[in-house]
């Protein structure tokens, strides 16, 4: 594996769009329906849509200069490994390639299979086929080479911002809802606390992403002045859409309805626009998850095949083999088999909360890294360092342990799987540990 000297051509303005890019998805048509469900309130769920905006903005900011003191490939795995050692890389690298990746992959196939049977007016018994069936297809697309995933991304760029912005605009001007359908706050059938923390485990998948942002510190012209600006910025920017195009949701639709659908958005869509035009704002839905899971198989199958081209995988003979094209075929096969057994499950909503309890487990230490690497090597070179040390730090893990505490106290099964799986790769690194083939 060569490693090139990344160039430095990055400015502000590319940064900004790349972090908006990068974090700006599918979640914010789907996740309404967790969200209003887990805080009962219509208040409540607007306040934890900023509450999660600025947990993620601390998180992007800590985790920056993490990642300038450590310009390594591998991201995260890489972080974990330098500070806390390799078998902690391994578990997350293996957390990655058994759920991570595989549920999130298996959620967004079956939010596209929504679409489709919206779109067709299917039988709901198509939800898992037609989930399965996509996921199949753009393993099969990513297979014959890139040029082919590039072709998908550009046109689900188009297609995600397009019902985003129409759904805002016509909502603030149609909807009738007015500030009345904004309150209540405070929920009356659950604990605020509880409610607030079920509601920020699904928020924070549509906020997902902002952990790549600080892999693109070694391109940018100047990262200690440009990087939190891009960072704030272009959540701030996700965060303002995502409160917006909600009160735009809660304008035309009550939140008791939207916590009863499972695609809030086509419902909005369907009352400002009609059914016949709605129709195209689900289209423009429908590319957009459709890219989003292209990006998942593409760029998720290289978890496994770099594990095993290091052979720290059982059949990593096979995993790290590349087909004509150049492509870990292999590998892709493994993230549609596991993410086809998810998909059976047939409900995307405990998918997301176990996948944001083990990430978030992972992104604490991240966190973390900056105090103990700010006292083991206080002299080495730090292009930027976090704003507000030590108060930024202590936001995102605090976040970070309040989603991980709730989960644990509301939803103990999750907790128990996500934990679980996790720990079944100690006995398996323990086993091939001494089989390494470090790639560094």
């Amino acid at each position: 594996m060569q490693h090139n000297q990344l160039r430095k051509s990055i400015g502000l303005v590319s940064a900004l769009s790349i972090v908006v890019g990068m974090v700006m998805g599918s979640g914010v048509f789907f996740m309404p329906t967790q969200v209003f469900t887990a805080t009962t309130t219509p208040g409540l769920g607007i306040i934890a849509w900023i509450l999660g905006g600025f947990i993620s903005i601390a998180a992007g900011l800590t985790t920056a200069e993490i990642s300038t003191i450590i310009p390594k490939t591998g991201g995260m795995v890489t972080y974990l490994k330098e500070v806390y050692g390799d078998i902690w890389g391994y578990l997350l690298g293996w957390a990655q390639t058994l759920v991570y990746i595989p549920a999130i992959m298996a959620a967004l196939a079956m939010m596209f299979s929504i679409q489709v049977m919206s779109l067709l007016e299917l039988s709901k018994d198509m939800l898992i086929p037609v989930a399965i069936g996509v996921v199949a297809f753009l393993t099969i697309m990513n297979s014959l080479g890139s040029k082919t995933g590039g072709t998908i991304q550009t046109l689900a760029t188009i297609g995600k911002l397009i019902p985003l912005f129409a759904i805002i605009i016509v909502g603030f001007i149609k909807g009738d809802g007015g500030v009345v359908r904004l309150l209540p706050v405070i929920p009356e059938s659950k604990p605020l606390v509880t409610a607030l923390g079920s509601a920020l485990a699904a928020i924070m998948f549509a906020y997902d992403g902002w952990i790549s942002v600080g892999n693109i510190a070694g391109e940018m012209k100047n990262p200690k002045k440009d990087l939190p600006i891009a960072i704030v910025g272009g959540l701030f920017i996700i965060m303002g859409v995502y409160v917006l195009i909600n009160i735009a949701y809660l304008l035309v639709l009550p939140a008791n309805v939207l916590a009863s659908t499972q695609a809030p958005a086509n419902e909005v869509a369907n009352v400002i626009f009609g059914a016949n035009a709605g129709k195209f704002i689900t289209t423009g839905i429908m590319v957009s998850i459709f890219g989003t899971l292209n990006a998942f198989i593409l760029t998720g199958a290289r978890v496994p095949y770099v594990m095993a081209v290091e052979n720290k995988l059982p059949f990593s003979n096979i995993l790290a083999k590349l087909n004509k094209s150049n492509m870990p075929l292999n590998s892709t096969i493994l993230m549609l088999l596991f993410s086809s057994l998810y998909i059976m499950t047939g409900n995307f909503g405990p998918l997301i909360d176990l996948t944001v309890f083990i990430i978030w487990l992972f992104y604490v230490m991240v966190f973390a890294a900056v105090f103990i690497l700010r006292k083991r090597e206080p002299d080495i070179e730090r292009p930027y360092k976090v704003p507000m040390y030590p108060i930024i730090p202590i936001i995102a893990i605090l976040g970070g342990l309040y989603i991980i505490l709730n989960t644990i106290i509301a939803q103990p099964m999750n907790a128990v799987l996500g934990i679980g799986i996790t720990a079944l790769g100690i006995p398996v690194y323990m086993a091939r540990k001494n089989k390494f083939t470090n790639l560094d």
